[in-house]
């Protein structure tokens, strides 16, 4: 373990290398702990995120931010917008589907100015959260943005059945 630094940068360091390299229990445990920091551990587990390609420690680091939850999404979102790498986007997306509710509007508003590929990432996270995003993909289909509407008219029919029995629902209630 890092001994430099403040105590809690080296927990977090400690617990960045036990999911790297440690059992499976020993990485559930430092989700727990990375989750009981919270806030200051975001940075470098986007960090770690962005750097990891194995694809189980990018699952571990994306749960780890799905546990701290609402203080990760802006600065999740940010760095999703700027890194174009795949596994990043893909386990980024899948940590913010895991935050439920509190994610919805960013990503919402995050996908306005995001290019197609990270468009295609924010929309999976939209279909995860599920039934607490139908709302407001419901009220983006009145949206004066062509591209905004095709969005959430989009992943409205990726959530299936209810997804698209919101989207027929709002049609009707356009005519």
């Amino acid at each position: 373990m890092n001994t430099r630094g403040s105590p809690e940068e080296n927990t977090v360091q400690g617990y960045l290398e036990d999911i790297e390299k440690g059992p499976r229990k020993v990485r559930h445990e430092a989700i727990r702990g990375l989750a009981g920091i919270g806030s200051p551990a975001v940075p470098s587990l986007i960090g770690a995120m962005k750097d990891e390609r194995n694809p189980d420690v990018l699952w571990y680091l994306a749960l780890a931010l799905a546990r701290i939850g609402s203080p990760a999404i802006g600065l999740l979102l940010k760095e999703m917008k700027e890194t174009p790498s795949v596994p990043f986007r893909r386990y980024g997306a899948a940590a913010l589907g895991e935050m439920g509710e509190a994610a919805v509007e960013p990503i919402l508003d995050a996908m306005r100015e995001a290019d197609p590929q990270l468009r295609g990432f924010l929309s999976g996270a939209l279909c995860r959260i599920g039934d607490p995003a139908i709302p407001a993909l419901r009220a983006w289909l009145q949206d004066g943005d062509d591209v905004m509407r095709s969005c959430a008219g989009l992943t409205l029919w990726k959530m299936g059945e209810t997804g698209i029995g919101a989207m027929l629902t709002s049609l009707d209630e356009e005519e």
